[in-house]
């Protein structure tokens, strides 16, 4: 029986396979962690929707030519993370720096 990190990264090669992206390296990982901050911070239904648009502006940027995939996703990863972040802060009544 698989673990559930099996799973994941069994799904994540079938999803590349499926779009004839397999040459692209995914941060299982990262991709939770952004998926956990967006949903701690701002309401748990943005985690996929947060996961979804920064892909989304990863690819725009990568199929453009402004950067390397990896970099793509990393930027547009950080993007998203502080966002967030900021979201949670001034929901709070934090002030955001």
């Amino acid at each position: 029986m698989k673990n559930q990190d099996e799973t994941l990264e069994e799904w994540c090669r079938a999803l590349l396979q499926a779009y004839e992206l397999e040459d692209v390296q995914i941060d299982v990982n990262a991709i939770l962690s952004l998926a956990g901050v967006a949903a701690h911070s701002v309401v748990r239904p943005a985690a996929p929707l947060t996961t979804f648009i920064a892909g989304f502006a990863a690819g725009l940027a990568a199929g453009s030519g402004q950067a390397t995939d990896a970099v793509s996703m990393s930027s547009a990863m950080d993007v998203a993370r502080s966002l967030a972040k900021d979201y949670d802060a001034e929901a709070a009544g934090t002030p955001v720096e």
